[in-house]
């Protein structure tokens, strides 16, 4: 009698997965595959920017710039002192990368969607002038990293429910 409710069971769940709406975003049949091919990413005139649009064209895997669509940023980074230890030399640091991002129609100039992203990344100094400068730009690489991928999947996500 167990063997048969739990088969029961089995076969019902397999039917109700089997109905699910469920489509993977990225990866082989993502919906958001070939869309994202379709938008180009703005020059940029800030390393930060730089850095965030490098990582955004390996994730949209655009090139010509014939695309229909364009990604504008407008990028902002601070720098702010968190903490420092009493007796030591050293400082932790926040470093916080924004942008505000829109998606524009090449055809009509239409903004299609738009939001803002931001990326807080902590690293410390130790008043050694070349091991802080590379802290502070490894923070710069990881928060643009970041920020990247939460726009990817943000675009993403906006394109795979409009297909929808």
């Amino acid at each position: 009698m167990r063997r048969l409710i739990l088969s029961a069971l089995l076969v019902t769940a397999s039917i109700a997965l089997a109905g699910c709406n469920h489509r993977p975003l990225y990866g082989t049949g993502g919906v958001a595959a070939a869309d994202v091919s379709g938008i180009s990413v703005e020059e940029q005139k800030t390393r930060a920017g730089q850095l965030i649009r490098n990582e955004l064209l390996l994730g949209f895997r655009g090139g010509d710039g014939d695309q229909p669509y364009a990604l504008q940023m407008d990028v902002s980074e601070s720098d702010q002192k968190i903490s420092s230890m009493a007796f030591e030399k050293t400082e932790r640091h926040r470093y916080k990368l924004t942008a505000n991002y829109k998606i524009v129609a090449r055809a009509n100039g239409e903004v299609v969607n738009k939001g803002e992203s931001f990326s807080n990344v902590s690293y410390d100094t130790v008043e050694e002038p070349v091991a802080d400068l590379r802290a502070a730009e490894n923070a710069r690489e990881r928060a643009a990293r970041e920020l990247a991928q939460d726009i990817k999947l943000r675009v993403a996500a906006y394109l795979a429910a409009q297909g929808s």
